[in-house]
């Protein structure tokens, strides 16, 4: 049987050596005063996944807290410059408010002297008041959608760099991927998936929201191309994260699957802009994000 799957074929959360990667990258040395070292894992894009640097920076603020059980209320990264994915990281935490009930942090993340990305992040106890919540969208259960490699299989030159990155994460879509939509001629709006941690996340609350904090990143845009019937793979796309933000409403436990539901609301200027809401399995909004994107199309030339 192969490495990481059950006897039934799925598979198997207790061990994943690519989620052991994440934890890895996650676990950030200290090297200083406020000062703090990551690394990449084995698989890389052509430049630092900006999901990795926001969740390392998010990894800097909260232990530099001098509460440590202080939940995050807010983060936002504005992405400056690409990473070198062959050289480490130094995440330098500046101390900016630090009060019984709030904290502020803003964490530069540095290679070589060259500014890679800025993050500010808020932690606020704030205690019980007002709740209110947009409802979870109706979809199946994670379990009745097929695994990712299956939606992969058939696609493996079209997308080599899905097939080919690094899969911390389980995905299950409740609707056709980019790809397969694209081959079948349709467009769709929005994009929602069930995302949950390839393996055991250990029993502390930042390192389940790091790893939510790395998966926003992953389909936060797609809504952006599937709502013009484009898909990465088939047509000329080049997509950079500009700025990403994200607001805690309630701690997230990653060990259990979470709905990531995200559409678009505008495109104009070569700039799209996507947004989702993360619900956990009761159905209440666990995060909001909202990412703006670099996005040029390329359109094929006339016959």
């Amino acid at each position: 049987m192969p490495a990481g799957l059950e006897s039934d074929g799925e598979p198997n959360t207790d061990f994943s050596p690519d989620f052991e990667e994440l934890l890895a990258v996650l676990d950030l040395n200290r090297v200083g005063d406020d000062r703090f070292l990551g690394s990449h894992p084995s698989k890389n894009p052509m430049r630092t996944f900006g999901g990795q640097l926001m969740a390392q920076s998010f990894v800097a603020s909260s232990r530099s807290l001098i509460r440590d059980d202080l939940p995050p209320s807010a983060l936002s990264v504005h992405f400056v410059n690409g990473g070198d994915t062959t050289k480490d990281i130094e995440f330098h935490v500046s101390r900016l408010r630090d009060e019984r009930r709030f904290a502020n942090r803003r964490v530069d993340a540095v290679q070589d002297g060259t500014l890679l990305s800025s993050a500010m992040i808020a932690y606020m106890s704030g205690g019980r008041g007002l709740e209110h919540a947009v409802e979870p969208p109706q979809v199946g259960e994670a379990l009745a959608q097929p695994p990712l490699r299956e939606l992969l299989r058939g696609y493996e030159e079209t997308v080599p760099h899905f097939v080919n990155a690094l899969q911390p994460i389980e995905w299950r879509y409740t609707n056709d991927p980019a790809w397969v939509m694209r081959d079948k001629g349709e467009r769709l709006p929005h994009n929602r998936v069930w995302l949950k941690a390839l393996g055991k996340v250990p029993d502390d609350p930042v390192l389940h929201t790091a790893t939510m904090v790395y998966s926003s990143d992953t389909t936060v845009l797609d809504s952006v191309i599937t709502r013009h019937g484009l898909s990465w793979g088939f047509d000329r796309i080049f997509a950079a994260s500009a700025n990403h933000s994200v607001w805690f409403h309630r701690q997230v436990d990653f060990n259990d699957w979470v709905l990531y539901s995200t559409s678009s609301p505008v495109a104009a200027d070569s700039r799209g802009l996507g947004t989702g809401h993360f619900f956990d399995g009761t159905g209440q909004i666990v995060a909001t994000v909202v990412q703006e994107g670099v996005l040029k199309y390329f359109p094929p030339s006339g016959p």
